[in-house]
């Protein structure tokens, strides 16, 4: 089956300049006294933020420095067909970005930040789907009516472009506790591609149950107890869990093992940042498994309560993993959880950087000096998060074609999805209960 038509509209290289008086104005800010900070609006999407750095007046043609990608909207076939739709008051599309001075958030209900000006690029996405666009690249003046470059006025620098991102969309046809099967989407097709087995791996289990899809591959693991999984813990855990998830043959193609157990912290009832619970991704590998990935989570605190986790790369050649996301993702209202490596060039204030542009942080922090191991660029995959108060989740996966080259690559991130979705009840406050898939008869009976 043939991927979705998807296009990426990026918003990037964001720089600004501010005239520098000798007796500032109110309406002037001293580059090295204030942050700024834009906001970026596309009809019919959430309005996206983000930093604007402030560059010195004598590098107005340093475009070299600046290459992060600032936001991304992913548009779907249905969202460029409402874009081009015609308003009834025959206005054309714009993305619109307003830049401020001053640090982002409220204070006592009252929006933060000063408004310098804006900067509105029009937009044509017919055809996006199978060219790139480049829609704005260069300066424009914020100070002036005309929109020209003046040496009186600031100055916003950024670049606007679309380019097609086909995907692959599955979707769970349960939850996968229930073990569900697993389609693929295009438009109103539906094919089932993956089934998913969920189970519990014992301290004793050390076959991953897979005794009924023997001999395809042996199913060993025997060195998950390097990571470990096998080690008792006292007091409150969820552990064992484990999903595999087949081809159409009965074949196994890629699992998620829980390879450290979900532990209340010592006198709360969550699993703390500092002591997180982890799944290993698997791969069949030479007649056994294979770790590709490992994804850490935890229950965050205080305002951002919340699934935090951090998703890491497992190279074949590195000592340590290549981490890859990392984020919180709303333990009420759920959301979303990305592999998104937008980075594309040198990391600001650190020349002497190896970070590679896989890094979602563009820092030295995120697989310093292992970048060559990285091959993933760009979109690389996504998948929907129910929160807690969801009778039903069934999580959406997408995963950019440029990633896929077999079914164990698309697999692999079936399982990723599964695990992450799992995370989200292994990270439940142990004062509430867990549905009856998630638990062991032993525990059913307690």
């Amino acid at each position: 089956m043939d991927p979705c038509p998807f296009v990426r509209l990026t918003v990037g290289n964001l720089a600004l300049k501010i005239p520098v008086a000798s007796k500032p104005a109110r309406s002037v800010v001293h580059p090295s006294s204030s942050p700024c900070f834009c906001k970026i609006k596309l009809k019919n999407f959430p309005l996206q933020t983000a930093v604007v750095p402030v560059l010195q007046q004598d590098n107005i043609n340093s475009d070299g420095q600046i290459q992060a990608t600032a936001a991304s909207f992913h548009l779907t076939k249905v969202d460029l067909e409402k874009l081009a739709g015609k308003s009834l008051f025959g206005k054309k599309l714009n993305l619109k970005v307003e830049i401020y001075t001053g640090r982002r958030g409220t204070t006592c209900g009252v929006n933060s930040g000063r408004l310098l000006g804006k900067v509105s690029v029009p937009l044509d996405l017919s055809g996006t789907e199978a060219r790139g666009v480049v829609f704005h690249n260069g300066w424009s003046s914020i100070g002036g009516k005309d929109g020209k470059i003046k040496s009186s006025s600031a100055q916003f620098h950024l670049n606007v472009k679309a380019e097609p991102d086909p995907r692959f969309v599955f979707q769970f046809d349960g939850e996968p506790e229930c073990s569900p099967q697993v389609f693929q989407i295009q438009g109103n097709i539906r094919q089932p591609v993956f089934t998913c087995k969920f189970s519990f791996r014992t301290t004793g289990d050390r076959n991953h149950r897979c005794r009924s899809v023997q001999p395809e591959p042996s199913c060993s693991m025997g060195w998950l107890s390097s990571f470990g999984s096998e080690r008792e813990r006292p007091g409150k855990e969820r552990k064992g869990w484990s999903i595999t998830v087949h081809d159409l043959s009965g074949s196994p193609v890629a699992a998620a093992s829980m390879v450290t157990p979900f532990v209340a912290s010592p006198g709360s009832d969550r699993v703390s940042r500092s002591n997180p619970g982890s799944w290993l991704i698997l791969r069949p590998s030479d007649g056994t498994w294979k770790p590709w990935g490992k994804l850490e989570a935890w229950r965050e605190r205080g305002a951002n309560d919340g699934l935090g986790y951090r998703f890491e790369l497992s190279p074949d050649t590195a000592a340590t993993g290549i981490v890859l996301a990392e984020s919180t993702i709303s333990s009420s209202k759920g959301g979303k959880f990305a592999i998104d490596l937008a980075g594309n060039g040198p990391v600001q204030g650190r020349s002497n950087s190896t970070s590679p542009a896989c890094s979602p942080r563009g820092s030295g922090d995120y697989g310093y000096g292992l970048w060559p191991y990285c091959m993933f660029r760009g979109f690389v995959m996504s998948a929907t998060v129910e929160g807690e108060g969801n009778k039903c989740s069934k999580p959406t996966v997408q995963v950019s074609v440029q990633h896929v080259t077999c079914t164990e690559d698309a697999a692999a991130f079936v399982a990723l999805s599964a695990a992450i979705d799992l995370s989200m009840d292994a990270c439940r406050l142990f004062s509430q209960k867990l549905r009856k898939e998630l638990c062991q008869s032993q525990d059913l009976l307690t």
